[in-house]
C-alpha cells in the first residue's frame, strides 16, 4: 500500500541528511498532488511508447532494479543530462536492471517562450522524433495526454528519477545528479549512479532523497495561466523609429550578447507580409534568451504609422528582457523605418551580398558574423536550429 504524502502550496521533504523546503506556487501543481515516499510500491501505468508499443509496469517485472526517469523535450536541464543518462544506461546494461523514460508534460502547460532551448514540442509526435534523433535505446513513454503516471509517482520536475528494487519498492527519489551542465566534469554528486551501485551491491542507498532540480512538470491545469500570460503579451504596444545607413551598420556590427535576426521588409511586399508570422513566432520563442528580432521597413517615411500598425498586429514587440537590453544600448525600439533614398547604402551597411529585393534576412552572431542570409521567405526550421546551435540547447558551462 502506497503511503503518499499530500503536497500543499509549499511543502518540505524530509531527507536523511536534513530538511529541504521546496516552494511551490498554486499554478505549478494540480489539486491533490502527492509524492512517493521511500518504501512505497511502484504505481502501475498504461502508457504508449514512442516505439509504437503499449507498456505497463508488468512489462518491466523481470530485472532486479527499475529506473523510472521523467524527462521532457523542452527542458535545458534534461538536455544537459542527456549524454550522462545514455552513458548510465550503457554502463549498467549487463546488470539486472531496466531503464524507462517518461514524458510527463502537457504542451498546453507551456508558453511559447518556454520552448527557447529546443525545437521539439511536448507532444507524443515530437517525443517520438526526439527519441529517434538522439538514438535512445530504452523505452520512452508518453504521459502528457492524461498525466496520470506523473501524478501517481509525484513527478515534480524534469528530470526526476525514481529507482525501485526487485520488490518494486522505492529506494531512491530525486535528481539524476547535481549538475545542470552537459560536461560530466561538473558532476560532484552522481546520486542516481550511487543509488544503483549500492542496490547492486546489496547495500543501503547512501542518500535516498534529493531535490529533483530542473524544469517544473507542465501540468494541463497550468494552461489557464498560460492563456492569461499570452493575453498580457498581446497587450504590449509595438514601437518603431527611423534609422539611416549608419544606424543599420551599427546594428549589423552587433557587439552585444544577443544573436540578431534582421529582416528587411515593407507593407507593400506580399512575401514580406506572408513570412511575418514566422518571424514573430521565432522572436516569441526566444524572448527569454539572448536573441533579438530587428525589422527594417522600406515603406515611405509618411507611412510609418501604417508600418507600426502592421507590426502591432503581428506582435513584433519587445519582451521585458529585450526592452531592458535595448534601452541599455541607448535604443528605444527593435523596429525601424529606413529613411535614406539610396538602397545601396542600406545594403552596404547591412550585408554587401544582399542583391536588393525584399524580403531579405540575415542572422548575425554576437561578434557581427553573418550565420545565415536569405533572399525571400525564410525557412523557420533552419533559422530556429541556427539560433539553437549558437545559443545552445542547454545551460552553458561557466567555462564555455
Amino acid at each position: 500500500m502506497n503511503t503518499q504524502k499530500p503536497v500543499a502550496l509549499a511543502f518540505a521533504i524530509s531527507l536523511l541528511s536534513g530538511i529541504i523546503t521546496l516552494a511551490v506556487s498554486p499554478k505549478d501543481l494540480p489539486d491533490g498532488f502527492t509524492t512517493l515516499e521511500i518504501g512505497d510500491s511502484a504505481p502501475d501505468f498504461s502508457l504508449p511508447g514512442t516505439d509504437g508499443k503499449q507498456y505497463s509496469l508488468k512489462d518491466f517485472s523481470g530485472p532486479d532494479i527499475l529506473v523510472v526517469y521523467f524527462t521532457g523535450t523542452h527542458c535545458p536541464t534534461s538536455h544537459g543530462a542527456m549524454g550522462r543518462v545514455k552513458q548510465f544506461v550503457k554502463d549498467f546494461e549487463k546488470e539486472s536492471f531496466t531503464f524507462i523514460a517518461i514524458n510527463p508534460n502537457h504542451s498546453s502547460g507551456l508558453r511559447p517562450d518556454e520552448f527557447g532551448h529546443t525545437d521539439y514540442d511536448e507532444t507524443f509526435a515530437d517525443s517520438k522524433r526526439y527519441a529517434e534523433d538522439y538514438e535512445w535505446t530504452f523505452p520512452f513513454l508518453y504521459d502528457g495526454e492524461k498525466q496520470l503516471t506523473a501524478r501517481s509517482y509525484g513527478c515534480l520536475a524534469t528530470p526526476h528519477v525514481f529507482i525501485f528494487d526487485k520488490e518494486r519498492k522505492l529506494r531512491y527519489n530525486g535528481r539524476f545528479d547535481d549538475s545542470r551542465f552537459p560536461d560530466p566534469a561538473t558532476v560532484k554528486h552522481p546520486d542516481a549512479r550511487n543509488a544503483m551501485d549500492a542496490l547492486l551491491a546489496g547495500n543501503p542507498v547512501p542518500v535516498e532523497t534529493t531535490r529533483p532540480h530542473g524544469c517544473s512538470t507542465k501540468w494541463k491545469e497550468r494552461s489557464q495561466h498560460v492563456v492569461e500570460e499570452e493575453t498580457q503579451w498581446q497587450s504590449i504596444e509595438a514601437t518603431i523609429e527611423e534609422i539611416d545607413a549608419a544606424g543599420v551598420a551599427a546594428l549589423a556590427k552587433n557587439g552585444t550578447e544577443k544573436v540578431r535576426l534582421i529582416n528587411v521588409w515593407a507593407t507593400w511586399c506580399v512575401p514580406c507580409v506572408e513570412e511575418f508570422p514566422d518571424l514573430t513566432a521565432i522572436a516569441r520563442k526566444f524572448s527569454r534568451r539572448e536573441f533579438e528580432l530587428i525589422t527594417i521597413s522600406l515603406d515611405q517615411p509618411t507611412q510609418i504609422g501604417k508600418a507600426k500598425a502592421f507590426l502591432g498586429k503581428h506582435r513584433a514587440i519587445m519582451s521585458d528582457k529585450l526592452r531592458k537590453s535595448v534601452q541599455a544600448e541607448g535604443r528605444t525600439s527593435n523596429n525601424y523605418l529606413y529613411t535614406g533614398s539610396n538602397i545601396d547604402e542600406l545594403a552596404d551597411a547591412l550585408d554587401p551580398e544582399w542583391p536588393g529585393p525584399v524580403p531579405y534576412s540575415v542572422l548575425i552572431n554576437q561578434s557581427g558574423k553573418i550565420l545565415y542570409r536569405n533572399l525571400g521567405k525564410i525557412d523557420p526550421e533552419v533559422v530556429r536550429n541556427e539560433i539553437l546551435d549558437t545559443l545552445t540547447r542547454h545551460y552553458m558551462n561557466p567555462v564555455e
